[in-house]
């Protein structure tokens, strides 16, 4: 026992002179001493974590400069690319309005001598048994009611029915009050046109007053008889089915308008004509209307 306590002594007094020598090299070549190296050591956890806040901080400030730069180039390609959609969707429209118009410079060569206004439509108004559209132009360009309206291939939209210094109506071909006399040009059977609403066929339009002994086939096209409201050979619809009237003693076809009404931009007034004798055209009211035969 007393052998192990001298071994234990002479261990500890060993490593106290190592300590003390330690400390006084450290202290002859100007490092810290003890009190020193003891706060150094305490400070050490202290000084970790502030070490990895600070870091974490600038790494934070990092991410929100990069995130406050990468948003505002966003929001520039988004902004960019707006405007080039903007841009893409203006050619387009000037594509078609372009395309309408170099068609409608080939409806006077097509038929009679027309004049022409192009108007764009503006608002619309539809029910079972009307419809009708507004233009943004009128007798301040010399619209006037009665005078029919069509497309730039030479389909019939409808007819003008009211008309202010920088507006007008369009009573369309779908509007159940409007009738136009037909032609169906394979045949020549002669006919009235009128729309509105027909059961299960409400884009429709139907040609009354046919002959029980018509022969109507699908597809036959079907185009302005001529009068003084409507030029002769404007392309009214094509048939797609035929029947007899509930009489039996007359024929009646249905036909699908060649305009597309509902998805119109752009429209053509014809303001006046020459007919086939070379006179132009006085529009009056006659046989426009179911009211008036």
């Amino acid at each position: 026992m007393r052998q192990l306590f001298s071994t234990k002594v002479r261990i500890i007094l060993v490593l106290a002179a190592l300590i003390t020598a330690a400390l006084m090299i450290m202290n002859s070549v100007g490092m810290v001493t003890l009190p020193g190296v003891v706060t150094q050591t305490l400070m050490a956890p202290v000084r970790a974590v502030g070490t990895a806040l600070t870091s974490t901080a600038e790494l934070y400030y990092s991410y929100m400069f990069q995130y406050e730069a990468l948003a505002a180039e966003n929001a520039e390609l988004k902004a960019q690319i707006a405007e080039m959609e903007d841009v893409a969707r203006q050619a387009d429209s000037v594509n078609r309005e372009n395309g309408r118009l170099r068609n409608a410079m080939n409806l006077p060569a097509m038929h009679e001598s027309y004049d022409l206004v192009d108007a764009y439509i503006i608002g619309w108004n539809s029910t079972e048994w009307n419809s009708t559209l507004t233009i943004n132009r009128g007798t301040n360009v010399g619209i006037q009611a009665n005078m029919c309206a069509v497309t730039e291939n030479g389909q019939v939209v409808g007819l003008v029915t009211e008309a202010g210094p920088n507006y007008a109506v369009i009573k369309t071909v779908l509007d159940s009050t409007l009738e136009i006399s037909g032609t169906i040009s394979t045949s020549g059977y002669n006919g009235m046109v009128s729309g509105g609403y027909i059961d299960g066929h409400e884009t429709l339009l139907k040609m009354e007053y046919l002959p029980s002994s018509a022969i109507i086939r699908n597809q036959d096209q079907v185009v302005t008889s001529g009068s003084t409201v409507y030029p002769r050979g404007l392309i009214i619809g094509s048939v797609v089915d035929a029947g007899f009237e509930e009489t039996g003693v007359a024929k009646f076809a249905l036909l699908r308008p060649a305009a597309e009404i509902n998805t119109l931009e752009q429209i053509f007034i014809i303001t006046n004509y020459a007919t086939d004798a070379g006179a132009v055209a006085e529009t009056t009211p006659t046989e426009t209307t179911a009211d008036n035969g």
